[in-house]
């Protein structure tokens, strides 16, 4: 007789690195998050470079709300989130790479380079707000790449991770 804890753990796998979700989840983050460029959807920057006018201000206005709201996120908690996320991040470190894990590690291997890709998305809203949204589109763009070369970079070491994990632990 199974209690609800086995029930549990029998649907949802917590072997992260042998699952399909965690490589579907894996996927969707990163083509999301090089997708919404500081919240703004990177087609928009796309249209607003090759037609201007309407789109562009409908750009420079949705750049304007996301960056004052980032900023206004980042000045009024940004120790609090960067207290916080430290401890969880190395809480899943230590749990994953010390204790063994695999939850962790995945959570890990996930959590990390979203923090660096706030922290880089940080730093750009603040470029924009000081260049009063000039040279938009070369920021964005440049951001966008930055991004991308993150999450190319997270996706080999999580696949590289995971290949290690599956074939050193086993796939069940």
């Amino acid at each position: 007789m199974l209690n609800w804890y086995e029930t549990v753990f029998e649907l949802i796998d917590m072997r992260s690195f042998s699952n399909l979700w965690f490589w579907i989840a894996l996927a969707v983050i990163w083509s999301t998050s090089s997708h919404w460029i500081l919240g703004v959807p990177f087609d928009l920057v796309v249209r607003a470079r090759k037609h201007g006018g309407g789109v562009q201000d409908d750009l420079n206005d949705m750049v304007r709300v996301n960056v004052n709201r980032i900023l206004f996120i980042a000045r009024t908690s940004g120790l609090w989130l960067l207290a916080l996320g430290s401890f969880v991040l190395t809480a899943a470190a230590l749990l994953g790479f010390v204790y063994g894990v695999e939850f962790a590690q995945a959570f890990f291997l996930l959590g990390f380079p979203l923090s660096v890709v706030w922290g880089l998305s940080v730093r750009t809203a603040q470029q924009i707000l000081e260049a009063d949204g000039a040279d938009l589109h070369a920021r964005m763009v440049r951001h966008r790449i930055y991004v991308q070369i993150i999450g190319v970079f997270s996706i080999f070491v999580t696949a590289l991770w995971g290949m290690y994990q599956n074939m050193a632990v086993g796939p069940l």
